[in-house]
């Protein structure tokens, strides 16, 4: 089983940026794929970006694609998201996730084993 935490959540005015932190212990996030997803209330957990363990290709949903930008640092076994030009829709609570099985990664959770406790992203001026 493989532990993750979030950080780096927080208010953030229209048009600014913050960079999400997904750090894992137990195990090695390099062996994994990794998915950032997020809910607002009221609303479904949706996908937002995804990092594939066979050739860290990646894949965000169209609402995000040239704002967000996923990476993993393997030597800090950590796993980023960093959000430009954010929107008050961006809103949310934001969680990480581990794919431990495929190769390339989806935006379906039920193949995601473990999640962290997720961190709140407010977008708001």
């Amino acid at each position: 089983q493989v532990q993750l935490v979030e950080s780096g959540g927080g208010l953030v005015q229209p048009g600014g940026s913050l960079r999400l932190s997904c750090a894992a212990s137990g195990s090695t996030l390099r062996n994994f794929g990794i998915g950032w997803f997020r809910q607002a209330p009221g609303k479904e957990r949706e996908g937002v970006a995804c990092i594939s363990s066979y050739d860290d290709s990646t894949l965000y949903v169209d609402s995000v694609k040239g704002r967000f930008t996923i990476s993993r640092d393997s030597a800090k076994n950590t796993v980023y998201l960093q959000m430009n030009r954010l929107k008050p829709e961006d809103t949310a609570v934001y969680y990480c996730a581990v794919d431990p099985l495929r190769d390339f990664c989806s935006f379906s959770d039920y193949e995601y084993d473990d999640w962290g406790q997720g961190t709140q992203v407010t977008v708001s001026s």
